[in-house]
Order: C-alpha cells, then sequence, then structure tokens
C-alpha cells in the first residue's frame, strides 16, 4: 500500500479508502438480531481484507443504515491507533440533535473516539449555514472535538463547485470529500482551494459514480487499454498529488483485487496515462464533433434558473458520455435518478421541455438552438425508469 499525508491533519492516509455503503445488510436501522450472520461475516471480511493489504482507513456514515453497528462488532478487534476511522453526520438546524446523532455513531462503532468526523452532504446554502454560523453544528464539532471524542473535523458534499469552495474558504475543516474523477473533473478548483488551506481530499465514489468502471462498457475497455477502465481512473486521480485517498466501496473481499493493480503504476503514470488520455479525448471529438466537445458547456444556465428545474449541464453530459464511450448503462443510473435523489443530485429529467422557454434560458449558449433537441433525445436514450437513492431503497 502507498500512503499520502492527509493534509493538515498530518494522518498517513492510504490511497484508498475502504468505504462502508456496499457491504451492510440494509439501508435503514434495524435491530441487531435482524441482521443476516451472513452478511455480517461477509463485512469482516471485508474489514480484514482491507487491513490486510494495508487500507486502515474505513469510513462510513450514520445515514448508511447498519453500517455502523455492523462496524462496531469487528473494528473494536484490532490495535486502535492501527485504524483510521471515518463517520460523517448530517447538519440540522438544532446542533443538539447533530450531537445526539454523533454519539449514536459512536455507541454503534464501539469506539471512544472517532479519527475523522465528516458533516455529511454540505449541498446547499442553507445546510452549510446550519454548518458554520454561530453555535451551528460545527461549533457542535468543535466541542466534540475539545472532548477528545474527534480528532479532525471535515466534511463531505455532492454540491455545486463554487458552494464547495465557500466552505474551504472558511478554513474551518482539515479535510473535504466531494466528487472528481475522469469523466467529472469539475470539481478541480475546489481540490486546487483544499491544497491551498492544507486539506485533506478524499475522492468519493470514483468507481461508481465515476463511471460504474467495474461494469464498463466494451468500449471504454477498448478506450483504456492496457489498463481496465477502473485501474485507469483510480491512476489518474492518483497521478494528482492533491488528491490523497479514493473511495473503495467493496461489497465483498475480492472487490479491492482489482484496485490494487493500481500501486505499481503510480510511479509511471506519465508514460502511462497520456496515449489512454489521448484516445479517450480522439474518440470523444470523432463521436461528437469537435466544435460541440470543446464548448457544449459554455452558457449553460443551472437547474435553478431553468423553467421546470430541467439539469441541462448533467443532461448533456451524460448524452456524451453515451454516445462517446457507450456509457449507457451508467447514463440510465444517472438520468433516472433525476427528480428523485433532492439536494444529494438536484433538478429534473428532460420529460417535458418547452423549446421556447428554454431558448430563453440558453441565450449565453453557442448552441442554443439544438439543445432543446438534444435533451428530447437524452430522454429517449436514456429515460424510462426511476432511479431511487441508495438510502431510499
Amino acid at each position: 500500500m502507498k500512503y499520502r499525508r492527509f493534509g493538515r491533519t498530518e494522518l498517513q492516509i492510504p490511497v484508498f479508502s475502504c468505504g462502508g455503503m456496499r457491504y451492510q445488510h440494509s439501508w435503514k436501522d434495524v435491530p441487531p438480531g435482524e441482521i443476516p450472520e451472513e452478511n455480517q461475516r461477509n463485512l469482516e471480511a471485508v474489514i480484514r481484507r482491507s487491513l490486510d493489504v494495508g487500507i486502515n482507513h474505513i469510513e462510513t456514515a450514520r445515514g448508511y443504515g447498519t453500517s455502523e453497528i455492523q462496524l462496531g462488532r469487528i473494528l473494536p478487534q484490532f490495535p486502535r491507533d492501527e485504524l483510521i476511522v471515518q463517520t460523517k453526520v448530517v447538519p440540522t438546524a438544532n446542533p443538539r440533535e447533530f450531537r445526539e446523532t454523533f454519539h449514536q455513531s459512536l455507541d454503534n462503532l464501539k469506539l471512544d473516539y472517532v479519527d475523522l468526523l465528516g458533516i455529511h452532504g454540505l449541498n446547499t446554502p442553507q445546510l452549510l449555514d446550519e454548518t458554520l454560523r454561530t453555535g451551528g453544528c460545527l461549533a457542535e464539532a468543535q466541542r466534540l472535538q475539545r472532548e477528545g471524542k474527534v480528532r479532525y473535523i471535515g466534511f463531505s458534499t455532492h454540491g455545486a463547485t463554487e458552494l464547495i469552495e465557500t466552505a474551504i474558504a472558511s478554513d474551518q475543516f482539515d479535510y473535504v470529500n466531494l466528487h472528481w474523477y475522469y469523466i467529472n473533473q469539475g470539481n478541480w478548483s475546489a481540490i486546487e482551494a483544499a491544497r491551498r488551506h492544507d486539506m485533506g481530499v478524499f475522492i468519493i465514489s470514483p468507481s461508481n459514480k465515476g463511471g460504474l468502471l467495474y461494469q464498463p462498457s466494451p468500449r471504454l475497455l477498448e478506450l483504456c487499454q492496457p489498463l481496465s477502465p477502473l485501474v485507469f481512473n483510480n491512476l489518474f486521480c492518483l497521478s494528482h498529488p492533491q488528491v490523497h485517498t479514493l473511495s473503495l466501496g467493496a461489497a465483498r473481499p475480492g472487490d479491492f483485487e482489482e484496485h490494487l493493480k493500481t500501486l505499481p503504476l503510480l510511479d509511471r503514470a506519465e508514460e502511462i496515462l497520456p496515449p489512454i488520455l489521448e484516445r479517450l479525448e480522439t474518440a470523444a471529438i470523432a463521436s461528437l464533433g469537435e466544435e460541440w466537445y470543446s464548448s457544449w458547456f459554455k452558457g449553460l444556465p443551472e437547474y435553478d434558473q431553468t423553467p421546470g428545474e430541467v439539469n441541462i449541464p448533467v443532461i448533456l453530459w451524460l448524452r456524451n458520455l453515451a454516445i462517446a464511450y457507450d456509457m449507457v448503462e451508467y447514463g440510465k443510473m444517472r438520468y433516472n435518478l433525476l427528480g428523485n435523489g433532492g439536494h444529494w443530485f438536484p433538478g429534473k429529467p428532460a420529460k417535458d421541455v418547452n423549446r421556447r422557454s428554454l431558448l430563453q434560458v440558453l441565450r449565453d449558449s453557442p448552441h442554443a438552438q439544438i439543445i432543446p433537441d438534444l435533451l428530447q433525445e437524452t430522454d429517449q436514450l436514456l429515460g424510462g425508469r426511476d432511479v431511487q437513492r441508495l438510502s431510499q431503497q
């Protein structure tokens, strides 16, 4: 395993982290007696394999159902100072509720403290305000820190880049969990801001939200040769020293093996990546056209500035991936979450678009005249079934 300094925490964190949202029994809290023994044995095997390969950062959240309570049966069996444990708690208008929820997490985990406490889901200005305001959730987290129950405080986010940068600029956080990977590099400026503030950078879901890379399209397999798409994406992310660790949502012990193939390649990233990156870009330009490829994102309104809250940038992005790399299944998974994802994945699909009203908000786009038709085309290609967030299933 390779390790990197996790910003000002000074923790030596493994470049892969064991994320806790794929192996638990249920996304809802259930009585411990209802957790099947087979599921618990699998979870414990995942943790043991994780530690065997040097992945000692175990990451979970109060919102991950039975994950914490199941981890509480295995983590106390290991020397505490050899583990880096992170849990996350959503901010609330009442900081007392935040504190009570954290104590439930700590009790579930059967630990005296967590190394990392993430304010979970700083996705909107309101949630950021509830966190940062005087006497808010951050103040409560800092109180827990003074009591020795939390070592370092960060935040996780699915929010807009501008919001993430506002949170970072507060200089109140030690680390950030955010999305950034090859197919979605929009948060790079936030990562650079985190570097300037000497914050740890944890990448959320690079294999799942990063493109369903454990079940890639044949086209993507071809373009990423001689690497698998999963290893390519890992290497791409970790070739940037500003990135410290990638979350691996292992569901079973064997899920680590393909990721581990990345490690011996890290020192050769400058040699291995350029031909693959060139191939991916060339394929996208050939499929989408150079003009569209270089400018499709310009002048697009945000979903909350669009009639019906149609999330135009996300929809066109998913269309691009489906056409350029045959990432249709990934596109369907994400597209059909629109309208059901809340502030975790905001905006609506393009089921009913009014061309005239859209043209008014697309006035700054060089592609205004064709975008309404492309939105309808994407709905026909990717739409057709509602998808819920995992925590709602």
